[in-house]
C-alpha cells in the first residue's frame, strides 16, 4: 500500500483511480500526473515500484492538496465573509452561493423544513408507527 500526501492509496485499485482518493486530485489531474511521471494508468497500486511511488510523491507534493488546499479554500471563504460581499453573506447565512433558487429546492443548505402549526413533523409521525 502506497502512502502519498498522508493518504493510504487502496492497493487493488488502478493508480489513475487511486490518486483521486487524495483531496484536490480528480481524474484529469491524475492523468496529467501519470503522464509526467511516465507511469502506466492501468498499473495497480500494489504493483508500483519504490521509484515510481517516490516520483508520484514528489509530483503530488508540488501541488496544493489535502490540508493545504482545505486551508486555502477556508481562507478564501473567510476573506469573502470579512469583506461582506454578496457571496460572503450567503456563506455566512448558509444559503446557496451561486445563484440557485431558494423558494424551493434549497433543502441541503437550509436544512429540514420547519413544522407547520398544528401539524406533526414527519419524523415524529414515523416514530409513532
Amino acid at each position: 500500500m502506497a502512502r502519498i500526501a498522508g493518504v493510504n492509496l487502496p492497493a487493488k485499485k488502478r493508480i489513475d483511480v487511486a490518486l483521486t482518493y487524495i483531496y484536490g486530485i480528480g481524474p484529469s489531474l491524475a492523468k496529467k500526473i501519470l503522464q509526467k511521471t511516465g507511469i502506466d494508468p492501468a498499473t495497480r497500486v500494489m504493483d508500483l515500484t519504490e521509484e515510481q511511488v517516490a516520483a508520484l510523491r514528489q509530483e503530488v507534493e508540488s501541488l496544493p492538496v489535502e490540508g493545504d488546499l482545505r486551508r486555502q479554500i477556508r481562507a478564501n471563504i473567510q476573506r469573502l465573509i470579512d469583506i461582506g460581499c454578496y457571496r460572503g453573506i450567503r456563506h455566512k447565512v448558509g444559503l446557496p452561493v451561486r445563484g440557485q433558487r431558494t423558494r424551493t429546492n434549497a433543502r441541503t443548505w437550509k436544512g429540514p423544513r420547519p413544522d407547520k402549526a398544528g401539524r406533526r413533523s414527519r419524523k415524529k409521525e414515523k416514530a409513532k408507527e
